[in-house]
């Protein structure tokens, strides 16, 4: 069962608050996150994971500030979560058995954003003793989900962070992440370290900076060495968490700077597509608001790509690793949004379209896909970027800065809702909602819930927490209740499988009388099943969001209940990856609470498909009514376990959990005592020796492992032996860059070593 922590807070101080009005359009404060919501993930139907990047938070765990926590959706509560490695700017993605993976992060770092105590082979930190957090750059975190239900205190339901075992071939931080049609994960880009814009000034190595840059990709499970692709190459500079989804034909659109391709992953060929009209930038730091529409029977399940806001600064006002040159805060955000059909159904060129611009400019504005159809967006400010510093090029005193280290500011507090079936010129609307007094600014994040309402949190654009800034660490988290929230009755919709397939035989649903009112044809004809992924949140991006809608036919009941025959998911993985995803049953515009299903096989494996099955046809009753006007409005259903969706065999000569987490437990806890005296190359060593890891009795037979990522292979869901394949692994160890360059005086992420902060002239 989940443990009473002494930081298992209630986000208010009466326990009463606990029960908060629904109404439609209002945002509620609702709790406390204990850690800065840098990145969430929805896990299942009753938690909200939930990373913050290393950092002085008052939330303590095992002698340290934390990093991570557990949000409880039903009982709006926090519960810390031991993480090890800097998660700074990771990024993130599901896994085909419902886990999820964090990939990258930075160096470690003490009070002030200071390098850790213990420094690596490339003068970043491997350690520091007073945070206790380890290097996070080539890190790969896995997490099981677990439910109330669940045995807390079991290493299944804990972090998996140990990169002596498990990492990335490269440095990565700011990467971008997208899974393949077989579960796998490209990862693609990034910092090598810390900074503003991933590029020096002159820009005479746009491919590695000097060894600041990961011009490259590679694959987790591992599909060989990692390689260059030339797009991080000629996107230099604006490439950090590259805009990237998965197309139908198993090509990938990439966005960067204000360039655009379609990429290959099998031969990393580049396909050239038109660049972004008026040259604005989405990407980070520039953070528009980016996300692929409904993917429907009407049109084809074609997927077309949204881009609104960022900023169309000109080049040289960007800047470089140090900071921006111009003082971004006074340059206005962009209100102007762009679709475009990467892969059209005609054969047609693709070509950005204008669309709708938002109702006001915005930076770090993030997407969310609604049950209806429709997309939010939240967050985000009307002017400047996203990043932090204490200086640009024109306020070289941080004494000057006029709103601390934040770069952006007139915070946007009222929600937009973009309708992407209404004409054009009507597409927008903020009619009804409500504004929000917080500002979300930098590290803030967003994700739709189980009973389709959305939970914001985050925002912190401050090197440490800072509480008293203009714009400070912010731990209080919000819920959105969108327009649909304003009706009496909600669906009950039974009969939801928990797996579906790629095509294949049809299943049924039922939705009673009870879940709407009036004509029971009229319902059953307005009644549509979606598939919606939230995905990975960070950085106003959710990584892997898509919304799918099935087709289904209808069968109207006398009783005035109606039977929805479903087809299976479309019998091509590459329009949804495989994984979890929430099942809504939205009727007239009101969708049922979501029901968490695996979409695919739950392995890493080609999936298997099948012909798409005929669906009956539509039956009709004239005289079924619904009884739901004499019916209250649902309330969030109860979760079932999700104890089948396990983290699978990482790797290693270990045959059960068990052993690894007791042997991890003390290895970290020897680590931390040894770390301050270590020499700074071991560490956080990844030897080839049986040294590399430190242990007791069989269980610490040769557990070193090499970086590369190829050692995950998923279980099916269903297979509870956790057992461990060693099968793949290399034990030879391979760091082919550790970092930046020692002089990490370009860096505003990290002081000087001698603990003074330094701030040059911006060089052009």
């Amino acid at each position: 069962m989940l443990p009473s922590l002494p930081w298992l807070a209630f986000g208010v101080a009466s326990s009463s608050r606990l029960v908060y009005a629904q109404s439609a359009g209002s945002i509620a404060q609702v709790g406390d996150s204990l850690v800065s919501a840098m990145m969430m993930f929805l896990g299942n139907e009753e938690k909200v994971y939930i990373l913050d990047k290393a950092e002085g938070n008052s939330a303590q765990i095992n002698g340290h500030p934390a990093w991570g926590s557990a949000w409880d959706i039903n009982s709006h509560t926090a519960t810390l979560m031991e993480v090890y490695t800097n998660t700074f700017c990771a990024s993130g993605m599901h896994l085909p058995n419902g886990s999820y993976a964090t990939f990258g992060g930075n160096g470690a770092v003490g009070p002030g954003g200071s390098i850790g105590s213990v420094l690596n082979n490339a003068g970043s930190g491997a350690y520091d003793a007073t945070y206790g957090d380890y290097d996070g750059g080539t890190s790969i975190r896995i997490l099981n989900p677990c439910t109330n239900a669940d045995d807390w205190s079991s290493s299944q339901c804990q972090w998996f962070d140990n990169a002596t075992v498990l990492s990335m071939q490269k440095r990565r931080w700011y990467s971008a992440c997208e899974p393949l049609g077989d579960g796998t994960i490209a990862l693609i880009g990034g910092f090598v370290n810390g900074g503003y814009i991933n590029r020096n000034t002159p820009n005479t190595d746009p491919a590695y900076e000097g060894g600041a840059a990961e011009p490259t990709y590679e694959f987790f499970p591992s599909r060989g060495a990692a390689t260059e692709m030339q797009f991080m190459v000629s996107t230099s500079g604006l490439n950090s968490y590259a805009h990237t989804y998965l197309m139908p034909s198993g090509k990938m659109l990439v966005q960067a700077n204000i360039s655009t391709m379609l990429w290959d992953p099998d031969t990393n060929a580049e396909t050239q597509l038109p660049g972004m009209p008026g040259n604005v930038v989405r990407v980070y730091p520039a953070s528009g608001a980016v996300a692929m529409l409904p993917l429907t029977p009407a049109n084809n399940w074609t997927p077309t790509i949204l881009f609104c806001g960022g900023s169309d600064m000109p080049d040289s006002y960007w800047g470089n690793y140090s900071y921006p040159y111009y003082n971004t805060w006074n340059y206005p955000a962009s209100k102007d949004c762009q679709r475009l059909t990467p892969e059209p159904p005609d054969g047609s060129s693709p070509a950005y379209q204008q669309d709708d611009d938002m109702l006001e400019g915005r930076t770090m504005g993030q997407f969310i896909a609604l049950p209806d159809g429709t997309m939010l967006v939240v967050n985000g400010g009307l002017n400047g970027t996203a990043g932090y510093a204490q200086a640009t090029g024109m306020t070289p005193n941080f004494s000057n800065m006029p709103y601390g280290e934040s770069l952006a500011a007139g915070p946007v507090g009222t929600p937009a809702i973009y309708n992407p079936n209404m004409p054009s010129g009507s597409r927008w609307s903020n009619a009804g909602l409500g504004t929000s007094n917080l500002a979300r600014l930098y590290h803030s994040s967003a994700m739709l819930l189980p009973d389709a309402s959305v939970m914001i949190a985050g925002s912190n654009p401050n090197i440490d927490v800072n509480l008293s800034t203009i714009y400070p660490t912010t731990y209080t988290v919000e819920v959105f209740y969108p327009p649909y929230f304003s009706a009496s009755v909600r669906p009950q919709p039974t009969g939801v499988p928990s797996q579906l397939s790629y095509g294949g035989a049809y299943f049924n649903i039922t939705v009673p009388a009870t879940s709407y009112s009036g004509s029971a044809n009229a319902a059953a004809s307005n009644t549509t099943v979606v598939l919606s992924r939230g995905g990975f949140t960070t950085h106003a991006m959710n990584m892997g969001q898509r919304h799918l809608q099935l087709n289904n036919t209808y069968t109207v009941n006398s009783d005035g209940s109606y039977v929805l025959h479903v087809a299976q998911a479309p019998p091509n993985p590459n329009l949804l990856q495989p994984g979890p995803a929430l099942l809504f049953v939205v009727v007239n515009g009101i969708p049922s609470n979501g029901t968490m299903v695996i979409v695919g096989s739950g392995n890493v494996e080609t999936q298997p498909t099948s012909a798409v099955s005929d669906l009956p046809p539509n039956v009709l009753n004239d005289a079924a009514q619904g009884t739901g006007s004499s019916s209250n409005s649902s309330q969030s259903s109860s979760s079932k376990p999700s104890t089948g969706l396990i983290v699978g065999a990482i790797v290693g000569a270990i045959a059960v959990i068990g052993i690894i987490g007791a042997a991890f437990g003390i290895f970290m806890a020897r680590r931390r005592r040894a770390a301050s005296r270590q020499h700074p190359a071991a560490a956080y060593a990844m030897g080839t020796t049986k040294s590399g890891y430190v242990g007791s009795g069989a269980a610490a037979a040769d557990r070193a492992r090499h970086s590369d990522s190829s050692a995950f292979v998923p279980l099916q869901q269903d297979n509870p032996s956790l057992a461990w394949n060693a099968s793949s692994v290399s034990l030879q160890y391979q760091d082919d860059y550790g970092g930046r360059p020692s002089d990490v005086a370009y860096d505003p992420y990290h002081p000087d070593p001698d603990g003074i902060r330094r701030v040059e002239g911006y060089r052009s």
